[in-house]
């Protein structure tokens, strides 16, 4: 019996071992085949920008003898000029004060509906995913309505207190923080949601038994716990708000407020336009961008040291409010009224008016849908929906479907898979607007006619919105066991099939998430459109951001509304199909 073991264990030894790369991905050159594709396309997608951005910013303008000669004049005249750190203050300001809005009011608001026995929780996922389908430069808008001077608030003050002032002037920086911090609260709220979701109660009952109060534990513990993901978060959002450009475009800009985002802006709208000094300035805040995202990765490399899920006896509880159940309600209502109902009912208000006015009782005589009857029989509005969903679905798709290859390669360590991993997530440092600028100047220079087109503005969201489906990939990648495509590849299967049978279908959740969310923000996107549009090629958010400057408020909001309505339908209904093909490929298996 020895004897027969002993043989067998050198027949064993002998054969030749299983590699961990699988031989299905081929040796030599036919394993980088896959990511030199992969690294070819980002490459050709995202270094033509960053070059076009260097060398526009460091060349002299014009068309006589002296253009094209290397200077650093624009970046001279940038900091030589008071307004740019005038700028910076302002960006710092309010990207700060809006991101303190956005974490402590959406963080609250999800530890109260996923901690804790709270009623009305799934009304907060309803605000969250409406105001998601609704464009930014609507709430905006709207909020500018219900806080100006005639507004209803306002109205409400002077009422109570006989002063002949404002309870806050919109048109100001603390009216462009809660604007802003309420834009961003919904996505605060989704993300936050998942942490505490996965957040160890024992803890917080721990704390309770030992005497503590419902605010003692919040603060000492819930929030403790959820420090890295709460600083991380803070960090994210704080770059966003750096970036943001609906607001001080739409608010700073009456209010003479200016930010780096409404200088570069600026610059590439002035006659003529100030290319040079717009891309230094590009250059500028990328800088800024990437120190807060060098802060980001720091925080993000420690969160392991907060881990309070470590077992399996691990069972999430709700958090028992007691007789204070109703106050955490109360915060899940004040959240639909300020976030969704208030700029809703602002937007359906304005839209029934023949011209903007105050909420009266006596206005209500003058109830009109012509607004609707205009927008819905004019074909220029129908042809606006159609290039802004073909210009976010087709960004959507091409954003997944290479992120879907990257995060497939990254993930099981394909050679090359960490240049593709750094090449891919290079465009987090590129605010919107910028992104704009140098797709601009491209389209600009290149033999065939890019300027102007849909193709444009589609090329400049997929650049811009890979790493957030990246996120999607790598993460879903991340729980998909090797096993299988090993298994496949003894089997025969080859590089392309296990793609398709295997990862694929596993990866249907992670893409279908990615692309929704790639979608819903491209839809509503304003930066990059407002540089990149044509005449012929305008989106939604250009429409209504043009039909607003030209003093046409009463069929933005008619618009508005109509468009907010099929966004929000079509995100649902994008969710039933998405339940429904996963529900089918879980019965019907693979």
């Amino acid at each position: 019996m020895t004897d027969l073991v002993s043989e067998t264990d050198g027949a064993a030894a002998r054969l030749p071992r299983l590699r961990s790369t699988g031989s299905w991905r081929g040796t030599g050159l036919n394993a980088w085949l896959a990511p030199a594709g992969v690294i070819a396309v980002l490459a050709l997608l995202i270094v033509p920008p960053i070059l076009v951005l260097a060398h526009t910013s460091a060349v002299t303008e014009g068309t006589g003898a002296e253009a094209g000669h290397f200077t650093l004049e624009h970046f001279r005249s940038i900091f030589d000029n008071p307004r740019l750190y005038v700028s910076a203050w302002h960006s710092l300001q309010f990207s700060a004060l809006s991101t303190m809005l956005s974490i402590v009011f959406g963080g609250l608001l999800a530890w109260v509906v996923v901690r804790t026995n709270a009623p009305f929780g799934p009304l907060a996922y309803i605000t969250a995913v409406v105001s998601l389908g609704t464009p930014y430069i609507l709430h905006v808008a709207a909020w500018t309505f219900l806080l100006g001077r005639t507004g209803p608030f306002n109205e409400a003050w002077r009422d109570l207190t006989g002063s002949s002032g404002v309870l806050l002037d919109v048109y100001s920086m603390w009216g462009m923080v809660l604007i802003q911090g309420m834009l961003w609260s919904p996505l605060v709220f989704l993300l936050m949601s998942a942490v505490f979701r996965r957040a160890n109660a024992e803890m917080e009952e721990a704390a309770r038994m030992c005497g503590a109060s419902i605010a003692q534990t919040v603060w000492k513990i819930s929030f403790k716990l959820a420090w890295p993901a709460i600083t991380g978060m803070a960090l994210f959002v704080f770059i966003r708000n750096l970036e943001s450009f609906d607001v001080p475009v739409l608010i700073g800009g009456p209010a003479k407020i200016y930010v780096l985002t409404t200088d570069i802006y600026l610059a590439m709208t002035e006659m003529p336009p100030k290319m040079g000094h717009a891309t230094a300035f590009s250059l500028i805040l990328i800088a800024i961008v990437s120190v807060a995202l060098v802060f980001y990765s720091r925080f993000a490399r420690h969160a392991d040291r907060y881990a309070s899920v470590t077992g399996k006896g691990f069972r999430p509880r709700p958090f028992d409010l007691g007789k204070w159940r109703w106050l955490g309600g109360a915060v899940v209502i004040a959240n639909f009224v300020f976030v969704l109902l208030l700029p809703l009912l602002a937007t359906l208000w304005i839209s029934l008016m023949p011209f903007a006015r105050p909420i009266r009782l006596s206005a209500l005589k003058l109830l009109t849908l012509e607004n609707y009857h205009i927008v819905l029989s004019d074909p220029r509005y129908l042809e606006l929906a159609f290039n802004t969903i073909v210009v976010a679905a087709g960004a959507a798709t091409a954003a997944m479907v290479l992120a879907l290859l990257a995060g497939w390669l990254v993930v099981r360590r394909w050679p090359g898979g960490r240049v593709i991993d750094q090449l891919i997530n290079i465009p987090i440092v590129f605010p919107g607007i910028v992104v704009g600028v140098a797709l601009l100047i491209l389209s600009l220079r290149v033999p065939f006619p890019l300027y102007g087109t849909l193709a444009v503005i589609m090329l400049a969201f997929v650049i811009r919105f890979l790493p957030y489906g990246m996120r999607y990939a790598h993460s879903g990648v991340m729980q998909i066991h090797r096993e299988l495509e090993e298994a496949a590849g003894v089997a025969g299967a080859g590089q392309m099939l296990i793609l398709r049978r295997i990862v694929l279908p596993l990866l249907v959740p992670a893409l279908l998430s990615g692309w929704l969310f790639i979608f819903l923000i491209g839809a509503n996107e304003l930066s990059m459109s407002v540089l990149l549009a044509g005449p012929q090629t305008q989106v939604m958010a250009v429409a209504m951001l043009d039909q607003w400057s030209s003093g046409q408020s009463v069929e933005v909001f008619a618009l508005g509304m109509c468009w907010s309505v099929f966004m929000t339908v079509c995100a649902l209904v994008f969710y039933a199909l998405a339940r429904r093909t996963l529900a089918g490929a879980g019965e019907g298996g693979l």
